[in-house]
């Protein structure tokens, strides 16, 4: 196994205005979110998780969009609800979020 169990990536891309883009969708803010879950939950997940930030994933029209690599699945999400279903059903449980897989 490599460093890390999981690592998950976060489009923060920001484009000029009235440009579709994960940012404008508050992807930064959620990404500071999951984050701060990760750091307080360390102690119930099965390895090390990683949140990254990226830059474009070349999926705007999903947006906003992250990756959760090794399974490399990828998921849209709108609010904190949705990021804390990632987190417990997939990073902490190992399944995933069908409603918002993409």
């Amino acid at each position: 196994m490599g460093h890390f169990q999981h690592h998950v990536f976060f489009c923060t891309n920001q484009r000029a205005a009235g440009e579709s883009c994960c940012n404008a969708l508050g992807a930064s803010e959620l990404r500071s979110y999951a984050k701060e879950r990760i750091k307080a939950l360390s102690d119930t997940l099965p390895g090390p998780t990683r949140i990254n930030t990226a830059g474009c994933l070349d999926r705007c029209d999903l947006g906003p969009v992250m990756v959760i690599y090794p399974e490399a699945v990828w998921y849209t999400y709108v609010d904190k609800e949705d990021i804390d279903e990632i987190i417990d059903q997939h990073l902490v449980h190992g399944r995933v979020v069908e409603r918002l897989k993409v």
